[in-house]
């Protein structure tokens, strides 16, 4: 008899899920034991990959994910906690009586392509009763592997490249509808669950008292549905007009909790919702009328996220600052833990990015311009740090974190890519109503809800409160320098000084 042994990874989901489907339908499969397994510091809230509000959300996806799995299918997830090798080895006993195949989805991470590498070498290879097979285009339009290992394959540097790219691969991509892989329990023979027991093994009741209470974005399909209707397939005239870089990067006036955007980014990162399953939905309601188109549409943000899965892949040290064919090395200052840890916790005297980062800290969630905001500001903007330093930082505390997307967001927004903006754009960390940021400074109603030691301030005043006169600041209470820091840097300086620092760094590599 066969066991297929569903590892779900980063496709957290049971609709278009190639993994599941092909084990649910393959006539050779006779059980199906499904499993995911966490990190095995889970116990202490938080993980080395993960923070807390990261870490919340993945355990809502976990839950929902057996909640669906059980209801539509009967099959019984597995939780482990642990070295994914030890636990598959943990359970390798009781499978001994059958021809076990191990299934994932394809990742260009390379944490996870380690980990397959470990368990090919020390469990697959060793063992004649295992096999193991990855699935293509799980979590990705694109067969990555396929597309980086043709012949005629260019790194992508632009949204022109792109779209010449679907094109070759689709036709007439903008109208298609892609395929979907979609099991229907009741018209196909009813797979059995597979049990076993292992000492790593865990019970979501055990795990959730040890994590913080859910955030404004909970995780989950069921939740990742439900947006998905809301946000998009119900709202015709908001996806034929999307414009990313003119939404609002202070969100929903009257909601500072709600994105402008469609907030999906979580569900899409944590495989909850099908990126396939986004763009048909788009396709369908861009078909009746006119629309916008990429970069800036829907379809272009699915396109650039492509771009930035297949450079993950091409790309030697894609997450590097050095032998990295995508980086200009830039010879940043030495790592300032002061600077950093101010910028991390909200403490800069910057408003904006302040309230930026705070909503980061409480949510795990920032808008796409906030991104832009903050990271120059890190980098080549005021504070000269290295990219990797801010990229790391993200990585823990994005609930919609992305090995592939985050690295490509940090060269970007560091000016070190080639397809970065000119290193010279630097964002104004106190905007006005003209910023390309795209914040709402009539009421800073972001501001105020964010950053509440400055609730009172005029709005005059708001972005850039030390300048206030000491009256203003004494009416409020809130005197800068005690209530709320003073700016940790001259932002105007800096800024000089940082466009010669970066001007010099590229003359030496010429």
């Amino acid at each position: 008899m066969q066991v297929a042994v569903v590892w779900f990874r980063n496709a957290l989901r049971i609709h278009d899920n190639p993994v599941l489907s092909w084990a649910y339908e393959s006539e050779n499969v006779d059980l199906v034991l499904p499993m995911y397994i966490f990190d095995g510091k889970i116990h202490q809230r938080s993980t080395q990959t993960m923070a807390e509000h990261r870490l919340r959300f993945q355990f809502d996806c976990v839950e929902n994910l057996q909640q669906n799995l059980k209801n539509k299918f009967d099959l019984n997830l597995h939780i482990f906690s642990g070295d994914c090798l030890e636990v598959l080895e943990s359970i390798r006993e009781q499978l001994r009586s059958f021809e076990v195949l191990l299934l994932s989805e394809y990742s260009t991470n390379p944490r996870d392509k380690k980990q397959l590498e470990i368990i090919e070498k020390n469990l697959i290879s060793t063992n004649q009763n295992w096999s193991a097979k990855s699935f293509p285009s799980s979590q990705t339009i694109l067969d990555i592997e396929a597309i980086v290992s043709s012949p005629e394959y260019k790194p992508p540097k632009s949204m022109k490249d792109m779209v010449r790219l679907f094109k070759k691969e689709f036709g007439d991509y903008e109208n298609i509808i892609f395929e979907t892989n979609e099991p229907n329990p009741s018209s196909l023979k009813r797979k059995k669950s597979l049990s076993v027991n292992s000492k790593y093994q865990v019970s979501l009741d055990q795990i959730r008292p040890l994590l913080s209470t859910s955030g404004y974005f909970l995780g989950g399909e069921n939740e990742a549905i439900a947006r998905l209707e809301k946000k998009v397939t119900s709202q015709h005239d908001y996806v034929k007009s999307f414009n990313k870089p003119k939404s609002i990067s202070t969100n929903v006036q009257g909601n500072p909790m709600e994105p402008t955007t469609t907030g999906l980014s979580p569900y899409i990162s944590t495989g909850c919702l099908s990126i396939r399953r986004l763009w048909n939905s788009c396709s369908e309601i861009q078909q009746s009328s006119e629309h916008t188109v990429p970069p800036v549409s829907l379809h272009g943000q699915i396109m650039f996220r492509e771009m930035f899965y297949l450079l993950s892949r091409s790309v030697e040290n894609w997450d590097q600052d050095s032998g990295n064919s995508q980086c200009k090395e830039i010879e940043w200052g030495e790592l300032d833990q002061a600077l950093l840890d101010s910028w991390d916790s909200g403490q800069t005297g910057f408003p904006l990015i302040d309230a930026m980062m705070r909503q980061l800290n409480a949510t795990g969630w920032m808008h796409h311009l906030g991104r832009h905001a903050v990271s120059c500001f890190l980098t080549r903007g005021q504070l000269w740090q290295n990219w990797t330093h801010g990229r790391d930082i993200f990585e823990r505390k994005l609930i919609d974190s992305d090995w592939a997307l985050n690295n490509g967001n940090w060269l970007w927004l560091a000016g070190v890519a080639p397809f970065s903006m000119p290193y010279y754009r630097i964002y104004n960390p106190c905007p006005d109503s003209k910023s390309s940021l795209n914040v709402e400074t009539k009421d800073a109603e972001f501001i105020r809800y964010w950053v509440p030691e400055l609730s009172e301030f005029p709005s005059k005043y708001i972005f850039e409160p030390h300048l206030a006169p000491l009256h203003i600041q004494e009416s409020v209470g809130c005197l800068i320098g005690r209530d709320y820091p003073t700016p940790i840097i001259d932002r105007k300086e800096s800024r000089k000084k940082n466009l010669q620092l970066f001007k010099l760094s590229l003359e030496k590599l010429r």
